[in-house]
């Protein structure tokens, strides 16, 4: 994602609906529960340690219990939380009887599980999303059976590859595990909660199996990390990673622009209003950082993914990215994938060892560099 400690306005295009979020941002603080709706409530769930400070949890009643949308990070901290936004609500655990996540990063799906036992409620996600659970991907790694390896293959020196590396999950596999779904949702499917229409919108890009919902009669869209109003989700290509995400995302995007009616409750940040403008300018962006790495493959000829990603403009210098370096790569990676399926580059395969086995990445026919590589919405991750 760009850089969220950034306390820049937010871009053309967009209204701020949630102006006490909004001011909230600002201060770098947790913005209040609110009652965004008739009977949908946005409770911010902390994340520790991390400058995005935040995710939007929602609570939306139906006629037989309470229905919440990512549960958010799982921490005592973030419990506590969830538990006051619920009872701010006027309900109780108890009262929660559906839960769906938008995707599984643990900021969204962290406490999914003890909501779960807490309330006797059923988890519900996309079937793609399902098979990037931790538990699963540890079967689709494939070569790379440590992040190392990854990162070698990738053209890491020596340094960072220690550095970085390491397994891709050191944890205890019953503690990495997160929780399963009792409930698969595909695109169109509307979710099993009385008194509300809320359809799923399957938008893949930031993850497989990414969900928005639509709310049709209130004519919202929860956006979960899809689209955000200021920040640009990572869209990464890593180990075991399944399509092409960016390729994907776009498409995603094109979707968006069907609920230019509908006002955005995204899951960071705040409300707003603007979404097929928005999704407009994240295109554009895209675009904007493909033409960037065109213009720096056709200076350097024929460079390894990590040399491509070095010569990227970040939201700092790479030397103070830190293990963010993973997620900028991963970022390098998809918009190469994309770029090579668009015929614009081409990947020229190693052979031998050491740094000659490692795969490298051409222009597929001569470029003039441009000017200007700079994007106008957002810079990319970290």
């Amino acid at each position: 994602m760009t850089d969220p400690t950034s306390r820049t306005g937010p871009p053309e295009g967009i209204t701020v609906l949630g102006t006490a979020q909004w001011a909230a941002w600002q201060e770098r603080r947790l913005p209040p529960v609110e009652r965004v709706a008739d009977g949908i409530w946005s409770v911010p769930v902390p994340i520790p340690h991390n400058p995005l400070r935040y995710t939007l949890s929602y609570l939306l009643e139906g006629d037989g219990g309470l229905l919440v949308v990512d549960p958010g990070w799982n921490s005592q901290e973030g419990w506590d939380a969830l538990q006051a936004g619920i009872a701010e609500a006027g309900a109780t655990t108890g009262d929660v009887t559906g839960i769906v996540t938008t995707h599984v990063h643990p900021d969204h799906h962290g406490l999914s599980e003890r909501l779960r036992r807490k309330s006797g409620a059923w988890i519900a996600m996309h079937p793609a999303e399902r098979e990037t659970l931790p538990q699963r991907m540890r079967r689709a790694l494939g070569t790379h059976d440590t992040l190392t390896a990854w990162l070698h293959d990738q053209g890491a020196p020596e340094p960072d590859a220690r550095e970085l590396g390491g397994p891709f999950d050191a944890r205890d596999p019953e503690t990495a595990a997160m929780a399963d779904p009792d409930v698969l949702l595909d695109d169109g499917d509307l979710v099993p909660v009385a008194g509300r229409t809320l359809r799923a919108v399957w938008t893949p890009g930031h993850t497989p199996g990414h969900l928005c919902l639509q709310e049709a009669d209130e004519r919202l869209l929860l956006t979960g990390d899809h689209v955000l109003p200021r920040i640009t989700p990572n869209i990464g290509l890593y180990p075991g990673g399944i399509g092409a995400p960016l390729a994907d995302f776009l498409t995603s995007l094109t979707r968006i622009k069907d609920f230019g009616d509908h006002d955005a409750l995204p899951a960071h940040e705040y409300r707003f209003r603007g979404l097929g403008e928005r999704a407009r300018l994240l295109a554009e962006h895209h675009e904007q950082r493909c033409q960037e790495i065109v213009d720096v493959i056709a200076g350097l000829g024929t460079p390894t993914p990590w040399q491509v990603a070095t010569h990227l403009t970040w939201s700092r210098p790479w030397a103070e990215v830190g293990r963010m370096r993973i997620g900028a790569l991963a970022e390098t990676a998809s918009h190469l994938d994309h770029l090579v399926g668009e015929g614009r580059l081409t990947w020229h395969t190693g052979s031998g060892s050491g740094p000659d086995s490692q795969d490298r990445i051409r222009l597929a026919t001569p470029t003039t560099p441009t000017t200007s590589t700079t994007p106008t919405t957002a810079r990319s991750t970290t």
